[in-house]
C-alpha cells in the first residue's frame, strides 16, 4: 500500500469532529494570513510602504490558495490595465461570462488577489471570468476606479457580448464598484448586466448602519478606524452620501437581479441589509443571504460554508 493510499484512507476514516476540527484548523491559517496582509493590521496607515506590503502579501495569497485545478490563468494588458482571464479548461459555457471586480477598500486589492474568487466564480458556474486591476488609493482617487470598471466592460462589449450575456461580481469595496457601474450604464441610456452578486459589498461610505455599532466586537476583519482611513484616502473631500460613492443612497429602477451575501460578524451587515430593503422598495428581485457567524469575506476561505456560499451564487447564476 503506497503513502498516498494510507493518507486518503486515514482522512475516509475521520470522524465528523475530527475533519470540522482540520478544517477550523485550516481556516484559522488563512484568517491570519488574510490578517496580515489587510489594512485591518494597521488601520490607520496608509504610507506608501505599508500599502506596498500588503499589495505584495494578496498577490502572494491568491497564487497560494486560490483553487485553479482545472482552470486556466491567462493575464494581459487591457490598454494599459493589468488583466486576466479564468478559463474552465473542461467544456464550459461561452456565451456568458462574470466580470469580476476585487476588494480592498480601493487602497489594496491586485490582479493575483483577485484569482481567488474569480477562480471560485469560474468553477461554479462554467462561465469564463475576466478581472481587473483598477487604479488603486490614495495614489490614485475616485473616480479613476469608475472609469477602469467602465473600460474592462466596453472591453467585453468590443469582444461581442451583449449586456444580457454578462454578469459582474464583486467582493467589498468591488461590490460597490459593481452597483455603481450598473447606475452609470443606466444613467447614460446603456443596456445593463444581466445579474450581479455581491459579497459584504460596501455600500454606505457614511457607516450610518446600526452594525458599524453593534457588530464592531464581533468583527474579525475589518474595523471602523480602517473605514475611515480607506475612505479618505479615496475620495478626499468628497460627499459621502454621493451615491457614486455609497450606492446605497442611489436609485434602483430597472437594476436586474441581485444576490447578495454577507456574514452576521461583520460591520457591514447593515450594508447588505439596508441594499436589500432598497432593491425590494424599488421592484428589483434580490436575494438576501445573511450566513451565522461568518465574517466579511468569508467566501474566499477554504472551508464548508465557503463551498456552500459559492454553490449558491452557482445556482443563481444558473437560473434562467
Amino acid at each position: 500500500m503506497n503513502k498516498e493510499h494510507t493518507k486518503l484512507k486515514k482522512l475516509a476514516i475521520r470522524t465528523p469532529e475530527e475533519r470540522q476540527a482540520a478544517e477550523q484548523k485550516r481556516t484559522t491559517a488563512v484568517m491570519g494570513a488574510l490578517k496580515a496582509v489587510h489594512s485591518a493590521t494597521s488601520p490607520d496607515s496608509m504610507e506608501p510602504e505599508d500599502l506596498e506590503r500588503q499589495r505584495k502579501g494578496q498577490e502572494l495569497l491568491g497564487r497560494l490558495i486560490a483553487p485553479m485545478v482545472g482552470l486556466s490563468w491567462e493575464p494581459f494588458d487591457l490598454e494599459g490595465m493589468p488583466a486576466a482571464w479564468v478559463r474552465p479548461e473542461r467544456g464550459h459555457d461561452k456565451h456568458r461570462v462574470v466580470l469580476y471586480c476585487h476588494g480592498g477598500g480601493y487602497t489594496s486589492g491586485n490582479l493575483g488577489y483577485s484569482r481567488i474568487l474569480a477562480s471560485k466564480l469560474a468553477n461554479v458556474t462554467g462561465y469564463e471570468v475576466l478581472s481587473f486591476e483598477y487604479r488603486l488609493a490614495p495614489e490614485h482617487h475616485f473616480p479613476a476606479p469608475l472609469e477602469d470598471v467602465t473600460k474592462a466592460w466596453d472591453y467585453l462589449m468590443h469582444l461581442g457580448y451583449g449586456a444580457r450575456d454578462i454578469v459582474v461580481a464583486g467582493d467589498s469595496a468591488g461590490g460597490n464598484l459593481a452597483l455603481v457601474l450598473t447606475m452609470l450604464l443606466r444613467d447614460a441610456g446603456r443596456l445593463l448586466p444581466r445579474r450581479l452578486v455581491l459579497m459584504s459589498p460596501w455600500t454606505d461610505m457614511t457607516a450610518s448602519g446600526k452594525s458599524y455599532r453593534e457588530r464592531r466586537d464581533a468583527d474579525p476583519m475589518i474595523t471602523m478606524n480602517y473605514i475611515q482611513a480607506v475612505r479618505a484616502a479615496y475620495a478626499p473631500g468628497r460627499e459621502l452620501s454621493s451615491p457614486m460613492l455609497s450606492p446605497l443612497f442611489g436609485d434602483f429602477d430597472r437594476f436586474p437581479p441581485v444576490l447578495i451575501q454577507v456574514g452576521t460578524n461583520e460591520i457591514l451587515m447593515s450594508d447588505s441589509v439596508r441594499l436589500r430593503d432598497r432593491l425590494v422598495q424599488a421592484g428589483i428581485p434580490c436575494r438576501l443571504e445573511v450566513w451565522p457567524d461568518m465574517w466579511h469575506v468569508f467566501q474566499m476561505f477554504p472551508m464548508k460554508k465557503a463551498s456552500q456560499a459559492m454553490d449558491s451564487v452557482g445556482r443563481f447564476l444558473l437560473e434562467t
